[in-house]
């Protein structure tokens, strides 16, 4: 395959239809533009995925800190076994000495001695509604976080920084709501039955072809659970014989699906199209291992964006390597759908390529839709295929009405069927947030991942000690982070994850900016080595031009 520049590849318009030569540098135009149904907030070119390298003394002192962490533990273990020390961990009871090990000791090192320790900083129970600010109900433990006990009180007024809330849809707007309660008065909570029963409802069938016309495909189906959309799809899909390539770092559902196949699966380095295609070229000479046999299918796993760190698919590449290779392409929209695009249309409007390229479009409706379930969509003999062959479709129970409306609303209001512009409004929000927040932490001196359209923001802590300092500073400043750290991420890359939402205001984000900026000096987690040049507000640099 030629390999193809980066200057090959920009086209010689933006999607606002101007010149890609007349943009700034920073992605903000000089002139205020008439909003049309392609026009968003700072279009551009594209930008590439950043995974900037902490200094080599940062590593250092992470494996450190593992290994000091490590060393008391087994300290620890050893003061328990000889009664020194109370031992907090299940164990089987005296009498089952003999049998097989129903609990096994040193694969519960990490959780009994690192994890444990830490634990406070996860599991937080939430007492509010989980938009832009919510209340937490307080927690304290006296045995090491092996325990909790409630206080009775309530942290008010904490910020969000967490939750997958992307386009705001996680309201409790009456009037907006309104056509849900309407949907539980006539069809109730739940539809006790399956689709291939009596649980097929013509609500069902609408919003299958709602998310058919709004990706633009054929036909869909949706799903009650997101994780089980991928994990009992794509058993159906492939099997024996058939070969999965997958991105090194997808999503567990995509391989735990991979696994329950019983597909040979072969993994290719995370967005790296020469190690791809070296793998699909194997595939397509060597055929099957031991017979050399055609494999009777390859299929290409990645996802839109990748919920760990922040990056976009290279999706015009990957597709012209699947036609390339005759292989098939599985794209998970778990964090896209609704949140990149002009119109929310994911990463194929992102790329503008034809959703037609693409085989298996799989999204949720858990993150820019603010409900549950996921989707299937494609051309209709695949849709048709899994109505019969799909273990989520012939077992699991129908999705229930009320999530049903309320994807069926949102899904409408951003395709502007609800006779408001209220769907682009918030699609615009979110992308503005996205940059403005994302710029401002590099300027402050913080490594930070990903791709500047992505609404997934991992700021990089990499110490396990700070991680969790980082969490509680937060938290005491009223700020909710999400902390992520091994076996979850590599050792060395422990991180926060912040997710934008449109409902997100500006003075939310520079509140939590201003104390990220006081915790990262307190912490000392500015390793950044580059200069960064600060994007200007667009919407005031557009102000100050109409007061000019």
């Amino acid at each position: 395959m030629a390999k193809t520049s980066d200057a090959d590849l920009k086209p010689p318009f933006s999607q606002n239809g101007l010149k890609y030569d007349d943009l700034r540098k920073n992605g903000c135009h000089s002139r205020r533009e008439k909003n049309g149904p392609q026009t968003g907030v700072g279009f551009r070119q594209l930008s590439h995925d950043t995974f900037e390298q902490p200094p080599m003394y940062v590593a250092v002192m992470t494996y450190l800190g593992y290994g000091i962490v490590t060393l008391f533990g087994y300290l620890r273990d050893f003061l328990r076994a000889v009664g020194l020390e109370k031992c907090h961990v299940a164990q089987e009871r005296e009498e089952q000495k003999d049998f097989t090990p129903l609990y096994q000791d040193f694969e519960n090192f990490y959780t009994r001695n690192l994890y444990m320790r830490v634990r406070d900083n996860w599991n937080r129970p939430i007492c509010s509604l989980p938009g832009p600010i919510f209340d937490l109900m307080e927690r304290v433990s006296d045995d090491y976080n092996w325990t909790f006990r409630f206080t009775g009180r309530t942290i008010h007024n904490v910020v969000n920084m967490g939750s997958y809330n992307y386009l705001g849809f996680a309201e409790n707007n009456t009037d907006f709501l309104k056509t849900v309660a309407d949907k539980v008065q006539q069809y109730g909570a739940g539809v006790c039955s399956t689709r291939q029963e009596i649980g097929n409802l013509n609500i069902h069938e609408e919003l299958e072809q709602l998310v058919a016309d709004f990706i633009g495909v054929e036909a869909s189906m949706v799903f009650g659970m997101g994780f089980a959309t991928n994990s009992m799809n794509i058993p159906a899909l492939v099997g024996k014989g058939s070969l999965i390539v997958s991105d090194e770092l997808n999503h567990t559902s995509l391989i735990l699906g991979a696994r329950l196949s019983g597909a040979t699966i072969r993994v290719f380095k995370h967005n790296n199209m020469h190690s791809l295609e070296k793998l699909l070229r194997e595939a397509v000479c060597s055929g099957q291992p031991r017979t050399h046999r055609p494999w009777k299918k390859i299929l290409v796993m990645v996802e839109g964006i990748y919920s760990m760190e922040g990056s976009v698919v290279r999706l015009p590449e990957i597709i012209a390597l699947k036609k390339k290779y005759k292989a098939y392409l599985y794209l998970d929209e778990a964090h896209s759908i609704g949140a990149v695009g002009p119109s929310g249309r994911g990463v194929t409007e992102l790329f503008n390529v034809n959703p037609a390229d693409v085989d298996v479009m799989m999204g949720t409706f858990t993150k820019s839709f603010g409900a549950a379930g996921g989707y299937i969509a494609g051309k209709k003999e695949l849709v048709d295929y899994l109505c019969s062959h799909s273990h989520s479709a012939v077992y699991a129970s129908s999705m229930s009405p009320a999530i049903t409306e309320q994807v069926t609303r949102a899904m409408k209001c951003i395709m502007g069927k609800d006779g408001t512009t209220e769907g682009i409004r918030r699609i615009r929000q979110l992308a503005e947030n996205t940059r403005y927040f994302r710029a401002k932490l590099k300027d402050m001196g913080f490594i930070i991942y990903g791709n500047d359209d992505s609404p997934v923001v991992p700021v990089l802590l990499y110490m396990p000690g700070k991680v969790v300092a980082f969490a509680r500073e937060m938290l005491e400043r009223k700020i909710g982070v999400v902390v992520v750290g091994f076996p979850a991420t590599p050792i060395t890359e422990a991180r926060a994850r912040f997710c934008l939402s449109a409902s997100h205001t500006r003075e939310i984000l520079d509140q939590v900016l201003h104390h990220m900026n006081e915790v990262g000096d307190l912490l000392c987690l500015k390793f950044s080595r580059q200069k960064h040049c600060s994007l200007p507000d667009p919407c005031k640099e557009a102000n100050s031009e109409v007061d000019n």
